[in-house]
């Protein structure tokens, strides 16, 4: 008599499911929030926030911060993390909160802070180079990012 081989997968379903239903546990918990804030017109227009932070990546990929050059490029942005670290420090310091968070008694004082940051970029720019400053302002410490759009096709 031959003996046949006989392949068992019964043990092979049993961790597959196991895994099944880890996932399904674990992914309602994974948080897939992205927080954004949408400019606000001001009542008087002639005078912008004074807290706005605006990046512009320019077509010859060199940044500005609130229309205010030589911030670095889009490959190199260290000065404007530099700067924006700094714009951070000073309203930590100076306790200048969100007008949303300022009442709000379930956040901590740094989440408190006015940290938003909106970047502007030409229809010309590639997506890869706005992920690029987005990424930069987000190690400065920026938190909401926001995209600003002007002229929408």
């Amino acid at each position: 008599m031959d003996a046949k081989p006989n392949i068992n997968i019964t043990p092979l379903i049993d961790v597959l499911l196991v895994l099944l239903i880890i996932f399904m546990v674990i992914a309602p918990t994974k948080s897939t929030d992205f927080k954004a804030q949408i400019p606000q017109l001001s009542q008087n227009t002639a005078i912008p926030n004074p807290y706005t932070l605006v990046v512009s990546l320019n077509s010859d990929s060199t940044l500005e911060l609130n229309n205010q050059n030589n911030f670095g490029t889009i490959n190199e942005p260290k000065m404007l993390v530099e700067w924006l670290r700094q714009i951070f420090q000073e309203r930590t310091e100076n306790l200048v909160y969100t007008d949303q968070s300022q009442m709000a008694k379930n956040l901590s004082i740094d989440e408190k802070i006015q940290k938003t940051v909106f970047i502007k970029a030409p229809q010309s720019v590639d997506y890869g180079s706005v992920v690029k400053i987005i990424d930069a302002v987000k190690i400065a410490g920026a938190n909401p990012i926001s995209l600003q759009i002007d002229d929408l096709k």
